[in-house]
């Protein structure tokens, strides 16, 4: 294995999944700011380490930042609706999701008011009745991807609201072919609660044993600045 085969802190190298076994290979890079170009990242970091057969995945965040998709809280001027829906929304300890007025109103930005006030009114509904997820799943991948600042993670996204990659099944067969064509790519939403295969090479039957591989979210949560990964049969 090379040398970017170490697991963080936690976590496995390889897992089972519907028999097979999989190594996932974390790959550390800086820490990718506004400005930097994903080509460049991917091309620098990934490239030595891909074989034939492989899939790479790459985290929603860099793909975000790397289109100029991050905002510090500071550049955030959130509505008065913002404020009001966010006190409904319940936080988790691995992310804020949109249970502040920057993220709510970010929210509010990339999926329109009317969806968000549909999913509020329809969730405050469902929850009475004790089901749950109902925001996310009328709200949309657009509310789910909009990642929040958490304590723990690297600076400056300690501070800032990171919305999820446009065109991310283009990203990713844009990174395919730069890479030569010898590896799948994805670009996830993978978190500690689960994940979403938000764009890839692959087929939907792939993706969700994809998602089945990275159950465990390999990549950490934190600041263990390893925003792509390999999987490779072992």
């Amino acid at each position: 294995m090379s040398g970017a085969a170490r697991p963080n802190d936690g976590k496995n190298l390889e897992i089972s999944v519907d028999g097979a076994r999989f190594v996932r290979i974390p790959i550390r890079t800086k820490v990718v700011m506004p400005g930097d170009v994903l080509a460049d990242i991917v091309t620098e970091y990934a490239s030595g380490e891909v074989r034939e057969g492989d899939l790479l995945f790459i985290t929603e965040k860099i793909v975000g930042i790397t289109q100029g998709r991050s905002f510090l809280l500071e550049e955030i001027q959130p509505r008065k609706l913002a404020f009001f829906l966010s006190k409904y929304v319940t936080r988790t300890p691995y992310g804020i999701g949109l249970g502040m007025p920057e993220t709510m109103e970010m929210a509010l930005r990339e999926c329109g008011t009317p969806r968000i006030l549909l999913a509020a009114a329809v969730s405050a509904v469902t929850k009475a009745f004790g089901r749950r997820g109902d925001f996310y799943r009328i709200a949309g991948e657009k509310a789910r991807a909009i990642d929040g600042p958490t304590e723990g993670t690297m600076p400056p996204y300690d501070r800032s609201v990171v919305l999820g990659p446009a065109r991310p099944r283009e990203v990713a067969h844009e990174m395919q072919r730069l890479l030569g064509n010898v590896c799948d790519v994805a670009v996830v939403d993978i978190n500690d609660l689960g994940g979403n295969i938000l764009g890839s090479t692959l087929e939907k039957a792939e993706e969700k044993r994809l998602v089945a591989i990275l159950k465990d979210n390999p990549l950490g949560q934190g600041t263990e600045s390893t925003p792509m990964g390999v999987i490779r049969p072992a």
